[in-house]
This record gives structure tokens, sequence and C-alpha cells, in this order.
């Protein structure tokens, strides 16, 4: 259930598409209306990437390398996209953007993080294609801000 993000997993084919989706979601709707807590993003995002590298590691015995069945690498990849992004909507599609896009293309040797062995090669590469996301915005929001 971890893994597979409480059955998200087992969709198929898109299954990494719509963890994203729904932890994008989730990810506006509790915190909507309030002043985001960057800690508590932190502390989420974190606790959801040790996760996701601990059963990552027990579910390859059974699954294989970084089944698709897996998603909590894309769960994690997307909060990381968010953190201390402003809370709307455009911010939040653009970071779902982004970061599908980072996670689908794997340039700037992020693929050669799903090498690692057993979970870290699972979510390193989704948490570098979040990071990658997540410079983007920050520079569009820095930038907005500037002009």
């Amino acid at each position: 259930m971890i893994s597979t993000s409480l059955g998200i997993g087992y969709v198929g084919k898109g299954a990494g598409t719509l963890a994203a989706v729904v932890t994008a979601i989730c990810w506006y709707t509790l915190q909507v209306g309030e002043i985001p807590n960057i800690t508590m993003q932190w502390a989420v995002t974190a606790f959801i990437t040790v996760l996701g590298v601990w059963s990552g590691n027990k579910v390859e015995a059974f699954w294989g390398k970084d089944n698709q069945k897996v998603v909590i690498d894309e769960v994690a990849g997307m909060c990381i996209s968010l953190l201390m992004v402003p809370l709307s909507i455009p911010y939040v599609v653009a970071g779902l953007i982004l970061f599908r896009i980072f996670d689908i293309t794997k340039p700037l040797y992020i693929r050669r993080a799903e090498r690692l062995p057993g979970g870290w090669g699972v979510m390193l590469d989704d948490v570098l294609a979040g990071i990658c996301a997540n410079v983007l915005l920050q520079v569009a929001y820095r930038g907005a801000r500037f002009f």
C-alpha cells in the first residue's frame, strides 16, 4: 500500500501521472486558506521520501527493479517540486507539468540515478526531477516578483 500510494500504482499505464496529480491536489487542498508552513512541507516531503526508499527496498524483492506499480517516488518528487512555491493553482499546475516533463524525459543525468540499488534507485530520479521543477518555479516566482 505504501509503494503504490494507497493503490494508485495498480491503475497501470499512467499511474505515475495520476499519483502526481493526486499529490498536487492534496498539496493544494490541505494548505489552501492557511499560511503555508514551510517546516511542515519539508517534514512531510522528507518523511515520504524516506518511506519511499524503505518501501522501494522491500518491494524490489517481489516486483523487481523500479516496478511501474511503485508510485511513491512520484509523490515525493511532486512534493519536492512544490516546496516553498506560492500556494496557487497556476503554480501547482506548473509544478505538476514541469515535474512530469523532467520525470519522463530524465535530462541532466537524472536517468543515471535509476542505476542506484534498491529504494535509492527508485526514489532518486524523481527527487532530482522534483528539484529541477522546483528550481524553475523559484526562478519564475522570483522573476515575476522582480518585474
